[in-house]
């Protein structure tokens, strides 16, 4: 085994650390999907309007939230659950908000939405890493 193969950078000494870490990085897509189906013409304002069928994509953007948090939360295939983080991150962070940084004409404004779009591009490189790392607790060597 090398040096490398015995990094203690991807082990979990805590379980509890672990779960705490996906229920605070999977509220947001809770709250945010839930809001999907509670406010549709809200979140259908937010989006440019040149883009067509704008409550079928918050819709479908609510389900993969919804579904991407519940797997990485439960530990339920979190790889794939992450990869749906992404797939809902990445078009939402450039389009929304990547759009608000470009057209915004308040300064205010658009430094929310600068604000928004490194949260977001930050979400996409934690879901990263768990589409690579998964969730699971490492055992320690022995």
């Amino acid at each position: 085994m090398t040096d490398i193969d015995r990094s203690d950078d991807l082990r979990l000494e805590h379980t509890a650390i672990g779960v705490t870490g996906r229920i605070l990085f999977t509220l947001i897509f809770f709250l945010s999907g839930i809001t999907h189906f509670t406010d549709i013409a809200g979140y259908v304002a937010l989006m440019p309007e040149v883009i067509p069928g704008r409550t079928f994509w918050v819709l479908i953007s609510g389900v993969v939230e919804l579904a991407g948090a519940g797997m990485v939360l439960l530990n339920r295939r979190p790889r794939l659950g992450a990869w749906l983080l992404v797939l809902f991150l990445v078009p939402v962070t450039l389009t929304v908000h990547g759009t608000g940084i470009a057209t915004e004409t308040d300064a205010r404004l658009r430094a929310i939405q600068l604000s928004f779009f490194l949260k977001g591009m930050t979400m996409t490189g934690a879901a990263l890493l768990i589409t690579q790392l998964g969730v699971h607790p490492s055992r320690r060597a022995a």
